[in-house]
């Protein structure tokens, strides 16, 4: 019989591959979220690096679980213009 396998120990300081298993997604989704910015990480020499403390209140501004000091505004879509649904005779069309 084998034996289960040990969960990975999380650290305070992950690098992507530990921060990806942490949220569970993908590496590569984790490395382009990290390069625009989109979750908070910092590089260390040529690699990133994610702090759990700071990937955990994060998630909890994401999820809603933390307050908001101010509530965001949301704007309402603009609708687009409706089309006349009048149908133009050919000759009205043709010019003649």
């Amino acid at each position: 019989m084998k034996a289960p396998l040990a969960q990975p120990e999380i650290r305070e300081v992950m690098d992507i591959r530990q921060a990806a298993h942490y949220l569970g997604i993908s590496a590569d989704s984790l490395y382009r979220y990290a390069a625009t910015g989109f979750i908070p990480a910092f590089r260390l020499g040529n690699r990133w690096r994610f702090r759990k403390s700071r990937l955990d209140e994060w998630m909890d501004r994401r999820s809603g679980l933390e307050e908001s000091v101010a509530p965001r505004l949301v704007r309402a879509q603009q609708k687009k213009p409706v089309r006349s649904t009048r149908v133009l005779s050919r000759s009205s069309r043709t010019g003649s």
